[in-house]
């Protein structure tokens, strides 16, 4: 069994910086698709969300914006997960994403 992957590696990041921008999300899905992790791949193989935005989704949002500058911060991430009995670490995320 051969354990020196790092050529292929190499020629696996040069093919992606050699991708179009607009061709780079589906390459991604299909590498995450790719991966061993179950939630990577139910995630790589999820429709993309093209539901619109409505009215009453724009002014709840604004609402929520109103209300987080009157009370200040809202309930930390942690505390709400931790209600559930899980962490942030429990959740891949890709390396761009913050909580």
């Amino acid at each position: 069994m051969r354990t020196d992957t790092e050529p292929e590696k190499r020629h696996a990041h040069e093919l992606i910086e050699r991708l179009p921008d607009s061709q780079l999300a589906t390459a991604v899905r299909f590498l995450e698709f790719m991966l061993p992790d179950k939630v990577a791949r139910a995630v790589a193989t999820a429709p993309p969300d093209d539901e619109p935005v409505t009215e009453p989704d724009r002014i709840r949002f604004h609402a929520g914006e109103a209300w987080f500058q009157q009370h200040g911060k809202g309930t930390p991430m942690e505390d709400f997960l931790a209600e559930f009995g899980v962490a942030a670490e429990d959740f891949p995320l890709n390396p761009t994403d913050t909580l």
